[in-house]
């Protein structure tokens, strides 16, 4: 399919804002902000489509780079979840397929097409269409996702990802497991166990928290409205990755499948891997056919260590809808 657009004659906000613009690639579709590269939606020779790189408030790249790119000093080249590529958004049981892992018969995702691209000013947008195959070619269901990205001062910015599962074809099952949903995978630095074992060689000094007071390692299966990760990025820079979950999505506040490695992802389906009381299958939820399932999330790319309060009043803003 042919992509149209790209980048509208765009004028900066105020504020010291920057210009978005987009255009298509030989990948997919590449974001830029100022000229200069800030994300790229790819969706040419993968299994499903992913975000990446993600360039920080201090012009660096946060998310990791393998399997993108091999031999990169400190990162793990073989053993270390070859499928966590930078953003992306999958789960691991779906109708009893694996569309999260690569291992033996894994379901795809395949990109059906971009349209409504836009750049105007210091945001732009798109809509991606995505049908979920499964490994013997039949369709399970299909998606659409609008990405919004906007560029604030300092380097800063947004990315928003909502996406609206669709049970096109028949119900469809979100199984109860933690391997999902949302993600992103953060360079090494920003990680928190560098010896702990063989996942990141790399020097790991980050930290995170999440909104209600939750520290590190604890972080993980919590409920929260937004985590955040913070430390240096792979050039000593510091820097801040939030992902804010809206309050309307199903089971607010959500749990996290978030990682001291540096595998940051919402999961509102893995119950009982998150809390072993509940009974097996207490995460599950079915999108009966002909309906639909709506998640927003917001990345937020901050600079330095953001503050909860701060944190927290953008959490308010975001759900009022700015």
């Amino acid at each position: 399919m042919k992509h149209t657009v790209i980048a509208l004659l765009a004028i900066p906000l105020l504020g010291h804002a920057q210009t978005v613009s987009m255009k298509p690639s030989d990948a997919g579709l590449r974001v830029e902000i100022d000229g200069q590269l800030f994300t790229e939606y790819v969706t040419k020779d993968t299994p499903r489509p992913f975000m990446y790189p993600l360039i920080g408030a201090a012009g660096v790249n946060v998310s990791r780079d393998f399997p993108m790119k091999k031999d990169v000093p400190g990162e793990e080249r073989f053993l270390d979840h070859k499928h966590h590529r930078s953003l992306w958004f999958a789960h691991s049981k779906v109708n009893g397929i694996d569309f999260w892992g690569e291992y033996l018969a894994f379901g795809k995702q395949e990109h059906a097409g971009f349209s409504e691209i836009k750049a105007v000013g210091n945001r732009g947008s798109f809509l991606a269409a995505t049908k979920w195959v499964a490994p013997r070619g039949a369709t399970v269901l299909t998606d659409e996702r609008r990405i919004t990205i906007t560029a604030l001062p300092e380097g800063e910015k947004t990315l928003d990802f909502d996406i609206t599962l669709k049970a096109t074809e028949g119900d469809v099952l979100l199984g109860d497991t933690k391997e999902g949903t949302m993600a992103m995978r953060l360079c090494p630095s920003l990680s928190m166990n560098s010896s702990k074992n063989f996942v990141n060689t790399g020097n790991s000094t980050g930290h995170a928290f999440n909104s209600n007071g939750v520290r590190d390692h604890d972080i993980w299966g919590k409920h929260a409205n937004w985590v955040c990760y913070f430390g240096p990025d792979p050039k000593g820079n510091p820097v801040g990755v939030v992902i804010f979950s809206h309050p309307s999505n199903l089971r607010s506040p959500t749990t996290w499948h978030a990682r001291d490695y540096g595998l940051f992802a919402v999961n509102p389906f893995g119950l009982h891997d998150f809390e072993p009381d509940k009974p097996a299958g207490a995460g599950d939820y079915t999108i009966k056919k002909g309906d639909s399932l709506t998640l927003r999330y917001r990345f937020y790319f901050a600079k330095g260590q953001p503050k909860p309060e701060a944190l927290d009043a953008r959490f308010r803003d975001y759900a009022n809808g700015k």
